[in-house]
């Protein structure tokens, strides 16, 4: 499936700076650069969103690939496992978050931190008092609010994407461990 709206051309100079950051002008700024404004707002709150600090990078990276693989964006998938991998995080939980569920390589507060960005995914959203509580206990709250903030970008992005009809671009394909599969969920 193509995009809905098909690319623009950027500056060359946003182009020199994606082509070097990541081989590629990823397909949704080539959509959302048909409103600059919208497109430079999106790419000041995620570069913002970037430099937060207080939440463990890990924990944020498994709940943004949550949120992709709970709504299926496969461009959110694709990009985040690449940008995981290239945080030096570890790649085989990494490439493990859309079958969490089932996988054995994560820890019972990685885990809590993937059912709670699906429970604020969810529409309405699902958190209980008792998750949120558990996660608060061990992070805090200044990781708790960062983190939830994380986890409402990656809808907006998600969400935008899928609207959008933005798909993977094969940024995975360059990572070591392949991107496990999401289960079938239908019926849960």
């Amino acid at each position: 499936m193509a995009p809905r709206i098909p690319q623009t051309e950027l500056t060359a100079e946003l182009t020199d700076d994606l082509l070097a950051r990541f081989g590629v002008v990823p397909e949704p700024l080539g959509v959302l650069f048909h409103n600059p404004e919208v497109a430079r707002t999106s790419l000041a709150i995620g570069e913002a969103i970037g430099g937060w600090d207080t939440a463990d990078e890990s924990l944020k990276a498994f709940a943004h690939l949550a949120v992709a693989a709970h709504v299926g964006c496969g461009f959110c998938l694709d990009l985040g496992y690449f940008q995981a991998v290239h945080k030096n995080l570890d790649p085989a939980k990494a490439s493990q978050v859309p079958r969490w569920r089932e996988a054995e390589v994560f820890t019972p507060l990685e885990r809590d931190v993937m059912e709670y960005a699906e429970a604020v995914t969810d529409t309405p959203p699902t958190v209980t008092d008792e998750l949120a509580g558990g996660l608060l206990d061990r992070i805090g709250p200044a990781a708790m609010v960062e983190l939830t903030g994380y986890i409402a970008f990656a809808n907006f992005a998600a969400r935008s994407n899928l609207a959008l009809g933005i798909e993977a671009q094969g940024f995975s394909a360059s990572c070591e461990i392949p991107l496990a599969a999401r289960p079938d969920t239908a019926g849960r």
